[in-house]
């Protein structure tokens, strides 16, 4: 797993966007919303104070085509700190991976800041649910054991059902995961994308969060229904005494 280090500091500022749906043409629109605009709305309020680095928790593409990708790129030439990014359900990891190879955007996977370990766990299968199998686990299990520092895992996929219409969608394979983080103390909590709703809960010891997402926000209902509230995000802070800080961020619509 491809590792970066930051430079020694106390704090560490991390800014967690997802969910963009970003579509072929910059005016198109999804659920009722421009997502390019939206997304771009976030940016241009974080170049008052850009953080230590974004992170993208995938579904940056709403129809996974060569266009989107090539809008989130141009929108990210402006941002003058590192970008690590995990595809979603709705991205196609080819151009992805492709087009996301240059500066800002970094391939690493593994984050030392803070005395912290961030984890970027790749939870995309063959449908639009979440998948983490063996190989996976055995390397994360790999990575757990080589650094025993505070970590925090990041996915697209929500690991456990927060009771609306998306946890059709949802970690199908999560029972052998949570086997797996038991074991190790060190992981302190995991946050995700998909569900398009912000939240924090408590499952067997480790805070799950919830990231609202940049285009809608998903109304939690057993029918799927969507808001728009404005672009959403995340803002953390990392604190080398192993704290943590997390604010959900909004532009009001």
């Amino acid at each position: 797993m491809l590792s970066y280090h930051f430079p020694h500091q106390t704090r560490f500022r991390l800014v967690q966007l997802t969910d963009c749906h970003l579509l072929a043409r910059c005016d198109a629109l999804y659920q009722g919303v421009q997502p390019y605009q939206q997304l771009a709305a976030v940016l241009h309020q974080l170049a008052d104070n850009w953080p230590d680095a974004v992170l993208l928790t995938g579904d940056l593409s709403q129809d996974h085509s060569l266009a989107s990708y090539q809008l989130l790129n141009t929108l990210f030439q402006q941002v003058p700190v590192p970008v690590f990014w995990l595809p979603g359900n709705h991205d196609d990891g080819q151009p992805l991976g492709e087009l996301l190879a240059a500066p800002p955007f970094l391939p690493h996977k593994s984050l030392y800041a803070a005395g912290w370990q961030l984890v970027l766990l790749d939870s995309t299968g063959p449908t639009p649910a979440g998948y983490f199998p063996r190989e996976r686990r055995v390397e994360l299990a790999a990575q757990l054991d080589t650094h025993p520092a505070p970590c925090w895992l990041f996915a697209h996929h929500h690991p456990w059902p927060i009771g609306s219409s998306i946890d059709r969608h949802g970690w199908q394979d999560a029972a052998p995961f949570w086997q797996l983080l038991q074991q190790y103390p060190q992981v302190r909590g995991l946050a995700h994308g998909h569900c398009h709703h912000a939240y924090r809960r408590r499952r067997q010891g480790i805070e799950l969060v919830g990231c609202p997402a940049t285009s809608v926000q998903f109304q939690q209902t057993a029918d799927w229904q969507t808001d728009m509230q404005g672009p959403q995000w995340c803002e953390w802070y990392f604190h080398q005494d192993g704290t943590i800080q997390l604010d959900f961020k909004r532009i009001m619509s």
